[in-house]
């Protein structure tokens, strides 16, 4: 069973790299991430809405990374296939 007090370490890193990369989308697309507010509701929520699938897509992407790395520097053998040992 995982420390409390380390998932709650690795959470606020997480929260705040998922708020930067929803930042991140919402300005590539054009918008102010601080002005979301006056954009109409159907458009700020299908905004947001892609903004939160992208985001999810990249830290499944750093978990996984995260992961590999861990197994690399303990000596675990890797992903079969990968070529890593």
């Amino acid at each position: 069973m995982k420390d409390p007090t380390e998932t709650q370490e690795k959470e606020a890193p997480l929260a705040r790299l998922e708020r930067a990369l929803i930042d991140e989308f919402v300005r590539e697309r054009g918008y102010d991430p601080e002005a979301l507010q006056d954009l109409p509701e159907n458009e700020r929520e299908r905004l947001l809405a892609q903004a939160s699938v992208y985001a999810s897509g990249k830290l499944v992407e750093v978990e996984a990374r995260s992961h590999l790395l861990e197994d690399i520097h303990r000596g675990a053998d890797a992903a079969p296939g990968t070529g890593l040992r």
